[in-house]
């Protein structure tokens, strides 16, 4: 029963993380590109054949401003508060832009995180 048990929240998880992709309108390849993620591991995650492990919360977290207690316990909003808006307007402008000038601000969002981290340090 333990191990059945353990399926259902497994798939119940899983879901969640194809449920905050498909809130952001991104596909699998370019959800799973931001968490470093094969697409071909993403897609088995979707079809619940592998586990959401806690690595892959974290990082899908902080890339996406997703909750880790909606991901993880299905409770609260999908979103942190100040992360959601702000990260589904970038998505949605992002992907109204041309492809020369996505890859002119992907230079300039990397550009910053370089300094923004130079800046802690």
């Amino acid at each position: 029963m333990q191990g059945r048990r353990r399926e259902n929240v497994d798939f119940v998880v899983n879901s969640r993380v194809k449920a905050a992709r498909q809130a952001l309108n991104l596909s699998q390849a370019e959800f799973c590109k931001a968490i470093l993620m094969s697409a071909g591991h993403y897609a088995e995650i979707e079809l619940g054949h592998r586990r959401v492990n806690e690595r892959t919360v974290r990082l899908i977290c902080s890339a996406y401003g997703v909750s880790p207690r909606y991901l993880t316990d299905g409770e609260g909003p999908m979103f942190t508060e100040d992360a959601g808006g702000k990260l589904e307007e970038v998505c949605r402008i992002f992907r109204e832009l041309p492809a020369d000038f996505q890859d002119h601000l992907l230079r300039h969002v990397r550009e910053l995180k370089t300094l923004a981290r130079s800046g802690r340090e």
